[in-house]
C-alpha cells in the first residue's frame, strides 16, 4: 500500500498514556522499515461523553471508516456502571465491531521469557506455551435478542438470549482452521453443547466444517469449564482455541494472567470491514494519570495492526522483539514487577522509552 492510514482512539482511564507510548512506538517501526504512515485521533466512550458527545461521535467514526486499520485504548469508566448496558459509553466498542462487522477476535496467549517468574503458575507449567484464542465477535450472548427487562408475577428480571446461526459458527470455524494451518494445525472448539442447543448446533457446525474441508487439521471438541481448567493445568497442549463470545472473553482473560498480567495481552479484531485492534485489560480508572500503567499490551496490539493490519508480519515482530529485549534489560512496572535482582521499577512513560531504544 502507498500510505498506512490510522485512526486512534486514546480510549478512557490509562488510555491515553498508553496509547501516547504505543503511537510513538508505532511512528518509530513504520518510519525504520520504510512504511509510509499517517494517523489522526478522535473521542469515543466517556472521552467522547465528557465532551457532550455521544459514545461514537460521528467524526470519531468517519475517521475510522476513512482508515485502514483502528488502534483502540480501552474504554469505560466507573461513573456509569449502574447505566443500562444500551447507555453505556464502552458500547461504543460493540458499535465499532458491529459496523465493520469484526467477527473474529485473535488474542494470543505467549508468555514472555523474561516474565515466566511473573506468573502466579510454575514456570515449568507455561514454559513454551503458544497458543491464539479465537473468539466470535459479534453474535451470541452478546448480541442475539431478544435481550433487555422484564416483569411478570415473580417480579423483575433481565433476559438475555445465546443464539447462533450455522453460517456464524462456520466463518469463525474458517478463520480458526486456516490460522491453525500457519502453527501447529491443532483446533480445540470450546462449547457447551452437554447443556446448550445452541453449542451443540455450534459442534455440528464445526465438526461438519472440518470434515468438508479442513481434514488436515487436528479438531478436537471442549466444553467449555474443562477449558479453563486445562488452561490452567496444562496450557502447552493448545494451539488454537476457538469459542463463543461469551466464553471467548473469559478464556482469553484467563489466558492473559498466564502471561503475569492483562497488562500483556494484545488482540486483534478481524471481519469485513476495518480491522480494530486494542489491550484486552480495562481502563484501569484508579491508576490513570499517576505513571503506573503498563504499556507493553497497547504497544503490542500496535505489532499486530502491522501483522495483520498492514500486512508486514515484520514490522510486528519488530516491535514484539522490542518489548521482549526491554523485558530481558529488567525493566518492569508495577504490574509485573516482583522484586527480583536485576529488575528496574519504571513508569508507563519510561517503559515506552525502553522498547523504542531496544527497536
Amino acid at each position: 500500500m502507498s500510505e498506512f492510514k490510522v485512526a486512534v482512539i486514546p480510549g478512557d482511564g490509562i488510555g491515553p498514556e498508553i496509547t501516547d507510548g504505543a503511537v510513538a512506538v508505532m511512528k518509530a517501526a513504520a518510519a525504520k522499515f520504510k512504511l509510509p504512515l499517517t494517523y489522526d485521533s478522535a473521542p469515543a466512550a466517556a472521552a467522547a461523553v465528557d465532551q457532550g458527545l455521544p459514545p461514537l461521535p460521528d467524526h470519531t467514526l468517519k475517521l475510522c471508516q476513512q482508515s485502514h486499520a483502528i488502534l483502540c485504548g480501552p474504554f469505560g469508566d466507573p461513573r456509569w456502571d449502574n447505566a443500562p448496558p444500551a447507555e453505556r459509553p464502552e458500547r461504543a466498542k460493540l458499535i465499532l465491531r458491529k459496523t465493520f462487522d469484526l467477527f473474529a477476535n485473535l488474542r494470543p496467549v505467549k508468555p514472555v521469557p523474561a516474565l515466566l517468574d511473573a506468573s502466579p503458575l510454575r514456570r515449568e507449567l507455561i514454559e513454551g506455551v503458544d497458543f491464539l484464542i479465537i473468539r466470535e465477535l459479534v453474535g451470541g450472548l452478546y448480541f442475539a435478542e431478544p435481550r433487555g427487562y422484564g416483569e411478570d408475577a415473580k417480579g423483575r428480571f433481565g433476559i438475555n438470549t445465546l443464539r447462533y446461526h450455522a453460517w456464524e459458527v462456520e466463518r469463525i470455524g474458517k478463520i480458526a482452521f486456516e490460522m491453525a494451518r500457519l502453527r501447529r494445525r491443532k483446533v480445540m472448539s470450546a462449547d457447551k453443547a452437554n447443556a446448550l442447543e445452541s453449542m451443540q448446533l455450534w459442534r455440528e457446525t464445526m465438526q461438519k466444517l472440518h470434515d468438508q474441508h479442513f481434514a488436515d487439521i487436528e479438531l478436537k471438541h471442549i466444553f467449555v469449564d474443562n477449558c479453563a481448567m486445562q488452561i490452567v493445568a496444562n496450557p502447552r497442549q493448545f494451539d488454537v482455541i476457538v469459542a463463543e463470545n461469551m466464553f471467548g472473553d473469559i478464556l482469553s482473560d484467563l489466558g492473559a494472567e498466564l502471561t503475569g498480567s492483562l497488562g500483556m495481552l494484545p488482540s486483534a479484531s478481524l471481519g469485513t470491514g476495518v480491522p480494530l485492534f486494542e489491550p484486552v485489560h480495562g481502563s484501569a480508572p484508579d491508576i490513570a494519570g499517576k505513571g503506573k500503567a503498563n504499556p507493553l499490551a497497547m504497544i503490542l496490539t500496535a505489532g499486530m495492526m502491522f501483522t495483520y493490519g498492514a500486512r508486514r508480519p515484520d514490522i510486528g515482530k519488530a516491535v514484539d522483539d522490542a518489548v521482549e529485549a526491554a523485558l530481558k534489560k529488567g525493566y518492569r512496572t508495577a504490574d509485573i514487577a516482583r522484586k527480583l535482582p536485576g529488575e528496574k521499577l519504571v513508569s508507563t512513560k519510561e517503559m515506552a522509552e525502553a522498547v523504542l531504544a531496544s527497536l
